[in-house]
């Protein structure tokens, strides 16, 4: 492994804990439930699951790459739930859309690694940068979350520049951003397929992230290091310097 001349991250799973995001919809549904006679919250939270499995598939890929906003998604969504629990208003859609983006901020955090992290590799002057998929919308709110906006050198997300990770075209734009080697970034994701991969695909070395402990299958990815936390790719940084 080369030494690395700068460092790129994935947002959510990586930096942003997102174990809550099932919370913020049961909060929703409570919300709306509360405020609508004769409404179920368990109802109106199971329907949600159910429109969002079969909903999700026809709009991710487009959402992802910023044809769809999380506004228009999140709308349609609720008035399907809704509709299936017998509330055709689309004022209530609005409301459930907007009380559950106000819920999503409020239950996703930063983990506890990352602001010993980011403080760390400041004091070292590492460039940082973002690169994350998703809907301009929600990366920027989660990116709010995160803060550290000063020691972020460049953030690209794919809702705004219409290509996603793991296409190597993604990180080149990082690198060109940076104006660094690919050989001297690396990259450190929670995914295999879209960290990993796409890091080494495009001359980066990958970084996993494997908080959880998963254990890979012959048939993923191989990373170039696999760590449990942050703390141990300070370690890690400091090893190969």
């Amino acid at each position: 492994m080369n030494r690395a001349a700068a460092l790129f991250f994935d947002l959510n799973g990586t930096l942003l804990d997102l174990s809550r995001l099932r919370d913020a919809v049961a909060h929703t549904c409570a919300d709306i439930a509360a405020r609508q006679p004769g409404f179920a919250a368990a109802q109106l939270l199971e329907s949600n699951s159910q429109v969002w499995q079969a909903y999700w598939p026809e709009v991710e890929r487009r959402w992802t790459l910023g044809q769809l906003d999380d506004g228009a998604v999140g709308l349609e969504a609720w008035k399907r739930a809704l509709r299936a629990c017998g509330c055709y208003d689309d004022s209530v859609a609005r409301m459930a859309r907007e009380t559950h983006r106000r819920h999503t901020r409020e239950l996703t955090r930063a983990f506890d690694d990352v602001q010993d992290c980011f403080a760390w590799l400041s004091d070292i002057s590492l460039p940082l940068a973002i690169i994350t998929n998703g809907a301009s919308g929600s990366q920027r709110d989660g990116l709010g979350i995160l803060g550290n906006e000063h020691r972020i050198s460049a953030v690209v997300i794919s809702g705004e520049v219409h290509v996603a990770k793991p296409d190597p075209a993604i990180f080149a734009i990082a690198i060109e951003k940076l104006g660094v080697k690919p050989e001297d970034v690396w990259h450190v994701g929670d995914s295999l397929t879209e960290d990993v991969a796409g890091a080494r695909s495009a001359g980066l070395t990958g970084i996993w992230l494997n908080r959880a402990g998963i254990v890979r299958t012959e048939q993923q990815p191989t990373a170039d290091r696999e760590i449990r936390s942050l703390t141990e790719l300070v370690d890690l940084l400091q090893d190969v310097s």
